[in-house]
């Protein structure tokens, strides 16, 4: 990027201060890039995003308060022209796929080389998608395997739907639930709720009886 270019602005969310740390001095060593605010979780990042309109956010996924695809989800309704580019340490498909869906515009790990993530951060603000390697696998992986079984209407439970409904099996709490997945309460019942629509039931004890019965938990 040309030294007279507006430099590219950025907001820093992570739960480790390390982190944030080690982020801010790759992007403030880096010409072209500006650091304009860091957050601890979701919900700070939400109110930084609002105060210093970054045009790319680094979220981190897994974080207390407010996780981070429930707050991409919030930052696509509300300001959909900034960028979030996701940098954690899982690729697991159950964190992969909710990201995507909530908004991302990337997703990249903390393994990265300092030289993929700074041209990661300059395609995403370029609106265009970047995924790790690994990323990449298992999104093709998902799209070539065969459907998940379906509710009544023949919608497919959503992975997320999924492992809170295993964890419900186990016996856990939506508190409990919640502080494993490192999302809200009020989003654990969302998906509850949604679950039950697409089981055809009305409460938990019914939804993990028939997802036993369909071969959706063993």
């Amino acid at each position: 990027m040309p030294a007279d270019s507006i430099p590219l602005r950025l907001l820093i969310v992570d739960d480790h201060p390390i982190v944030r740390d080690g982020l801010r001095g790759v992007f403030d060593g880096e010409e072209g890039f500006e650091v304009v605010g860091e957050a601890a979780d979701g919900a700070q990042a939400l109110v930084c995003a609002a105060q210093s309109r970054p045009d790319v956010i680094l979220m981190d996924l897994r974080m207390p308060t407010m996780g981070g695809v429930e707050a991409i989800g919030r930052l696509r309704a509300d300001q959909p022209d900034i960028r979030v580019l996701v940098l954690t340490t899982y690729d697991t498909e159950s964190d992969v796929l909710p990201a995507i869906e909530a908004g991302a515009t990337g997703y990249l790990l903390k393994d990265a080389p300092r030289e993929d993530l700074i041209r990661a951060v300059r395609a995403a603000a370029a609106g265009q998608p970047v995924l790790a390697p690994t990323v990449a696998q298992r999104l093709m992986t998902r799209v070539q395997a065969p459907a998940p079984a379906a509710g009544p209407a023949g919608e497919a439970l959503t992975d997320r739907e999924l492992e809170v409904l295993r964890l419900v099996a186990s016996g856990a709490t939506n508190r409990e639930t919640a502080r494993q997945l490192f999302i809200s309460e009020a989003t654990v019942k969302t998906h509850l709720l949604h679950t039950y629509a697409k089981l055809g039931v009305r409460d938990r004890a019914a939804a993990v009886g028939e997802a036993y019965k369909r071969g959706l938990l063993t």
